[in-house]
């Protein structure tokens, strides 16, 4: 008697291999834009640490990305998205409010922190309180998260000097919106989320040759 074999059809098998495949792909994505978002802003920080000075460094611009990243994130936990997509955002949250901090301390202006916590305290809470006006903000996110790069590319521009501007900061935003481009089209496919974070690459991407373009003008002067 011949032993009983277990024949698994081959089209299954493969779509098995294909599932695995894909969700490996999507938490290495994950995962690699949680670290990478974990250490993003150090450069940036070490720079303005060593400099102290700002030049190059838009005020206006990390204002700018700190209200988009408030936006977007209350608008992932208002509607119970899944943590990992956007568990990063407390991290670069933290990371600017300490950019900020190093910059209003350079610029002798630290006293305006204590004006700008309660505005963004006070908006964030205001977000939530009708749905109705994370929605609006939500549509109103792209436009400020992209005023931000616009803004810092001005700065750039008016003071031809990025010798404070760290390029491993830029670079490493780029990827990270680029790989959350990935992300929300396997998980949620949200059509904002998605427009936002395609616009965010190209705009991450300009600033980041921008900085590339005057660095050794900066390096001359040293």
């Amino acid at each position: 008697m011949e032993p009983l074999r277990v024949r698994i059809p081959q089209a299954n098998h493969k779509e098995g291999l294909t599932e695995m495949d894909g969700n490996l792909t999507l938490h290495l994505a994950n995962f690699s834009t949680l670290f990478v978002c974990m250490v993003l802003k150090f450069p940036q920080i070490f720079v303005l640490m060593r400099a102290r000075a700002t030049t190059g460094v838009s005020l206006n611009s990390l204002l700018l990305e700190l209200l988009g990243f408030i936006v977007f994130m209350s608008y992932q936990m208002y509607y119970d998205y899944p943590p990992l997509t956007y568990l990063e955002y407390p991290i670069l949250i933290a990371q600017d409010v300490i950019v900020l901090l190093l910059i209003l301390h350079y610029n002798r202006n630290l006293k305006h922190s204590l004006i700008y916590a309660a505005l963004f305290v006070g908006g964030w809470q205001l977000l939530t309180v009708q749905k109705w006006v994370i929605d609006l903000a939500m549509s109103l996110c792209t436009f400020i998260s992209a005023g931000s790069k616009l803004a810092q590319l001005q700065c750039l521009w008016h003071s031809k000097d990025s010798g404070q501007v760290s390029t491993l900061t830029w670079a490493l935003a780029t990827y990270t919106c680029l790989a959350r481009i990935f992300t929300t089209v396997i998980t949620t496919g949200d059509t904002q989320v998605l427009i936002r974070f395609i616009v965010m690459s190209i705009l991450n991407m300009w600033v980041t040759a921008t900085v590339i373009y005057y660095k050794p003008k900066a390096l001359k002067r040293d």
